[in-house]
């Protein structure tokens, strides 16, 4: 992962002594169970819980062990033997590497979902209340970049906060998916452990069992996990570049909070960018990345083969602790947006309300001229304000066809606002309850 994009929370999930605890509470939760079955010695599993609960997992040393034997559980395993001693002997008891691998990394996948979670949580009450704020602040809606018709920043807001509450739910089914624990020995079989430790183990780290699991839980769990994520960088980064383009000097509709002693630029001192939303799409880019390696670890040999384990060890921090702070970034952003209400009218006043022509549209249509005559009648004046020649409610109301059935006074009430935000509450009420 890239320490400049990640929150000690986030990277602390996926750093060596975090996994060795959790590598050993897998095993000694497993010699639990063991010794009430009666396959190991209880006073053998109750010195593995007194001598290894608190111990601190040397890695420099495991790290040395494994320079020799080549495996890090089996270095892990030496290791927990010297601080517990003789007792050791009785951990990893028909288990095999893969029942602490994929339990640990879904107890990490676990932890980072509920920080990525509570990140979605922050963006959505940031969203809501710049949506309420600005339910009615009037705005130009814009296809293919071109101003369309009149929307309110509050409805282009509300339409974010949908997808993100989306993004929330993605992420807890993702949660579920991922959240499954192996203790299952070689190629998956029970031959030399009980279902029953297995269950136990599941229950004591907050996890379901996983139904067939041969000697890895199977990867379309994890690829389906890691797809979720990608879907909510992309969220992520489609309001980041909203308001990248907003914040634009001939839009400056909205921007990014510039904070005092902050510099835009190392050669002109008066650029305001919008340095965080760019690095946000940059970090969606990221987050995106590890969804196609995933996809193709799920096609592994058989029963297993380690070829997934280095691209895991890969993108499992890489995507949970950048989306962690990409999604915090954003709800910073988000709160203190700074939002150019005054711009935004002018903006839509910028073309002489072209952006009511659709109203115009269809009331002629109403009125009894044909669509194509109406479409052609309106779009000849809006063309003559497109290139700059006056005021569209001027040209309609010299318009001879158009006379024909609108005076300038009964033109003049297509021209309102009103018309477009009058189901404004009815989105709210959908979107926000």
């Amino acid at each position: 992962m890239i320490s400049r994009y990640a929150r000690k929370e986030a990277a602390a999930i996926w750093d060596s002594a975090t996994k060795y605890k959790i590598w050993f509470e897998i095993e000694a939760h497993a010699a639990t169970k063991m010794a009430e079955l009666g396959v190991i010695p209880v006073d053998a599993a109750e010195t593995l819980w007194a001598k290894g609960k608190d111990a601190a997992f040397d890695s420099d040393r495991i790290d040395e062990i494994e320079r020799t034997v080549k495996h890090d559980v089996i270095a892990f395993l030496t290791h927990v033997s010297e601080i517990v001693g003789p007792e050791a002997r009785f951990l990893h008891q028909g288990m095999t590497s893969s029942d602490v691998l994929d339990t640990c990394f879904a107890v990490q996948l676990q932890r980072s979902t509920d920080l990525l979670i509570n990140g979605v949580d922050r963006v959505l009450a940031a969203i809501k209340k710049r949506a309420l704020e600005h339910k009615y602040t009037p705005t130009v809606g814009r296809s293919h970049g071109i101003h369309a018709e009149p929307v309110t920043f509050g409805l282009k807001l509300a339409g974010y906060y949908a997808e993100f509450t989306r993004a929330r739910a993605r992420l807890v089914t993702a949660r579920e998916e991922i959240s499954t624990c192996a203790i299952s020995g070689a190629v998956g079989t029970f031959a030399n452990v009980s279902p029953e430790v297995e269950a136990y183990v599941a229950e004591k780290m907050g996890l379901a069992i996983e139904p067939v699991s041969t000697q890895v839980i199977p990867r379309d769990r994890h690829a389906a996990y890691f797809a979720a994520l990608g879907v909510v960088a992309s969220s992520i980064e489609r309001l980041a570049v909203e308001i990248r383009h907003l914040q634009r000097t001939e839009v400056l509709e909205a921007e990014e909070f510039f904070s005092a002693g902050q510099k835009g630029s190392s050669a002109m001192p008066h650029k305001r960018n919008p340095v965080l939303t760019e690095n946000l799409t940059g970090l969606a880019r990221l987050v995106r990345s590890a969804v196609v390696p995933a996809m193709e670890n799920v096609a592994l040999w058989h029963e297993r083969d380690i070829s997934h384990s280095s691209v895991e060890r890969g993108i499992a921090p890489d995507a949970t602790v950048h989306l962690d702070f990409a999604l915090q970034r954003l709800g910073m952003v988000m709160e203190n947006l700074v939002v150019y209400p005054e711009n935004m009218q002018k903006n839509l006043d910028r073309l002489g309300g072209l952006v009511h022509s659709q109203r115009v549209l269809l009331a002629l249509t109403q009125k009894g001229m044909s669509r194509e005559d109406s479409y052609s009648a309106v779009q000849r004046n809006a063309m003559r304000v497109w290139r700059g020649e006056g005021n569209f409610l001027d040209f309609l109301a010299a318009d001879e066809d158009v006379g024909k059935f609108f005076t300038r006074e009964q033109l003049e009430p297509f021209f309102s606002m009103d018309y477009h935000t009058k189901h404004v509450d009815t989105i709210f009420s959908r979107v926000f309850g």
